[in-house]
């Protein structure tokens, strides 16, 4: 672990981190080890949360970018409403295969940036892992401390074969890495990617937003 906050440029909100640790070459706010989370109840994306009249849940991020950036540009406004739910599962920056490395640190930075943030704001905060290939895990699993539960999601990141697999090597590393006792899922949970895994950690699974649009479709 390395040097406590200083004053950076604010064009990546500095104000986020101050009094966090930084981890890693390239410096990643270190998350707290807070014990006031809870398996959730449920899930519900950001874009959904201002209208939603249920609280008792947590708020994700797992949409495309655009559509969370104002969290990370002004998260401060942000905070009363995120205040109103159980929890929130940290951003979900993208890491792409092919992206890069730098652009990959910065928004592992930013995801751990508004968590540590949320945190020191009495929100109960569960981390988002993501990673693209092999060569993320230098930095991906930074700032998340060993033990804890943690957040994943597979909406979007195994259409492919070559997505599949890199995603199975990845939830492999990010178990070694970091040891979660709990791995809540968003999105499906093919039994090729986690079958090895299902009597060695507990898994909570979440329906997508896609998923439960289809359900309503069909009911």
């Amino acid at each position: 672990m390395t040097k406590p906050n200083s004053f950076f440029d604010d064009g990546f909100q500095a104000y986020l981190t101050e009094g966090a640790t930084f981890v890693g070459e390239p410096g990643i706010p270190m998350l707290m080890n807070l014990n006031n989370v809870q398996v959730p109840r449920d899930m519900i994306p950001f874009a959904k949360a201002r209208r939603c009249a249920n609280k008792r849940q947590y708020v994700h991020f797992y949409m495309h970018d655009r559509e969370f950036s104002q969290v990370l540009t002004a998260t401060t406004r942000y905070l009363d409403l995120l205040k109103l739910y159980d929890g929130v599962i940290t951003p979900d920056c993208s890491l792409l295969i092919g992206q890069s490395p730098c652009l990959q640190q910065t928004n592992t930075y930013m995801n751990r940036a508004v968590g540590f943030f949320l945190q020191k704001n009495g929100i109960p905060v569960i981390p988002n892992v993501r990673w693209s290939d092999e060569r993320s895990f230098e930095y991906c699993f930074l700032g998340v401390p060993k033990g804890v539960m943690v957040s994943v999601s597979t909406h979007g990141c195994i259409k492919s074969r070559e997505q599949r697999r890199m995603f199975r090597v990845g939830l492999a590393a990010m178990l070694k890495t970091l040891q979660p006792p709990i791995v809540l899922v968003h999105g499906s949970m093919p039994n090729d990617v986690f079958g090895e895994y299902l009597n060695q950690v507990e898994f909570h699974r979440y329906a997508s937003q896609v998923e439960r649009v289809h359900r309503r479709k069909k009911a």
